[in-house]
C-alpha cells in the first residue's frame, strides 16, 4: 500500500519568538557564507594538498625536473589520479616555456589556473524549471549520501521558490524510507513511499501525485547498487524505463551521487552508471570528510575524455541543509588553495 507522508507545517514563528529582552536572546552570529563554507569545507583537503604545494613552491626554489617530480608525487597522493597529473604536468611544462618561468613560486598560480582549466568544463548548474513537474532520478552505491543529497536539494529548491516532492524508491531498506521521511519533515515536503515492494511502482505513482498536485520538481531515491551487481543495474534501468512512460522525456536528470573518499574508485561507479543509465549529472559528496578532495580532478579528466562530459552539477562540504551548492571551478580552486 503506497503511504503519503505529509509533513507538519512549521509552528507558528510568532508564538515561538524569544523574549528580546532577555540577555539570553541576544541575535546568534550571522551564519557564514557559502564561500567561507566551502573554505571551511575543504579543511582537510587544503592542509593536504595546498599545505604541500606552498612548501613546494616556496620562496627562491628553481623550476627543475626534481619539482616536478615532487609534484606528481604530491598530486597522485591526493587523489588526483595517473591521467589527470600528466594532463596538469604537461599544461604547467607548456606554460613554463611558453612565458620563460625559471622560479617555483611562478608555478603556484599557474597550477590554480591549469585546475581551473580542466574543471571548468564539469561547470554547468542545473536548471529545474523547463519541465514541470520536473523528474531528477538519483542514483549510487550505498553510503555514496543520496537520501542526504534529496534533502538538501529539496531546500534548495524550496529556497528557489519552487514546491517539491519527494519518492521513496528506495525499497529495499527501511531506513532508507524513514530518512527520506525525517528530511520531508524537516523541509515541509510530502514524501510518497511504499512498505514493500517495487521501486518503480513508487517513483510512478509520485510522478502521478505530482502532477495532479501541479508539483515543481519530483526527487526520486532509489536504491543503492554497486556496479558489479548486474541484476540490480537491470532493475535500475526498469526504474528509469517506467518513468519515461509516466512522462516522455523523463527523467529530465540523471543525478549520481559520489562519495568523494572513494577516489579513484569514483571514476569506475561514473562509467558504470553511465552505461547503464546515460548520467546527466554529478554530485560530489563528503568533501568535507577527505583529505582527497583532488578526487573531483579524476573525475573530471575521465569525463573530458568522453563524447559526452558529465557535469559536477553539485558539491557537499558540510551536514546542514545549506552545505550542498551548485559547483563553481574557480571557487573551488581558490577555497583549497586560500590561506
Amino acid at each position: 500500500m503506497f503511504s503519503f507522508f505529509k509533513s507538519k507545517p512549521p509552528a507558528d514563528p510568532a508564538a515561538a519568538a524569544p523574549d528580546v529582552s532577555s540577555p539570553a536572546a541576544a541575535s546568534p552570529e550571522p551564519k557564514p557564507g557559502w564561500a567561507q563554507r566551502l573554505k571551511q569545507g575543504l579543511a582537510k583537503t587544503r592542509d593536504k594538498l595546498g599545505g604541500q604545494l606552498a612548501s613546494l613552491f616556496g620562496a627562491g626554489r628553481k623550476i627543475d625536473a626534481e619539482l616536478y617530480e615532487e609534484l606528481e608525487t604530491i598530486l597522485l597522493t591526493a587523489d588526483i589520479g595517473v591521467d589527470a597529473t600528466q594532463a596538469l604536468l604537461d599544461a604547467l611544462q607548456k606554460k613554463v616555456r611558453r612565458e620563460n618561468l625559471t622560479e617555483a613560486s611562478q608555478l603556484q598560480n599557474a597550477l590554480k589556473d591549469a585546475l581551473v582549466d580542466l574543471l571548468a568544463p564539469l561547470q554547468a548548474p542545473l536548471d529545474v524549471t523547463p519541465h514541470k513537474p520536473f523528474i531528477l532520478m538519483l542514483a549510487g552505491v550505498n553510503g555514496a549520501g543520496k537520501t542526504t543529497t534529496i534533502g538538501k536539494l529539496a531546500r534548495l529548491y524550496q529556497s528557489q521558490g519552487l514546491s517539491v516532492l519527494l519518492a521513496a524508491g528506495d525499497t529495499f531498506r527501511a531506513a532508507a524510507r524513514e530518512q527520506l521521511q525525517v528530511w520531508g519533515e524537516r523541509n515541509g515536503v510530502t514524501v510518497v513511499s511504499q512498505d514493500k515492494g517495487d521501486s518503480a511502482a513508487v517513483i510512478f505513482d509520485a510522478i502521478a501525485a505530482a502532477r495532479a498536485r501541479n508539483i515543481d520538481v519530483v526527487l526520486a531515491d532509489t536504491a543503492g547498487r554497486l556496479p558489479t551487481q548486474l541484476h540490480l543495474m537491470e532493475e535500475i534501468k526498469k526504474v528509469k524505463r517506467v518513468i519515461e512512460k509516466a512522462i516522455p522525456g523523463a527523467p529530465h536528470e540523471i543525478l549520481l551521487v559520489l562519495d568523494a573518499n572513494t577516489g579513484q574508485n569514483a571514476v569506475a561507479q561514473v562509467k558504470a552508471f553511465d552505461d547503464a543509465l546515460g548520467v546527466t549529472g554529478l554530485a560530489l559528496t563528503k568533501l568535507d570528510g577527505t583529505a582527497k578532495g583532488g578526487a573531483i580532478a579524476a573525475i573530471a579528466h575521465a569525463c573530458s575524455t568522453r563524447s559526452r562530459p558529465i557535469p559536477v552539477r553539485y558539491i557537499g562540504v558540510g551536514e546542514g541543509l545549506d552545505d550542498l551548492r551548485p559547483f563553481d571551478a574557480r571557487d573551488f580552486v581558490e577555497a583549497v588553495f586560500a590561506a
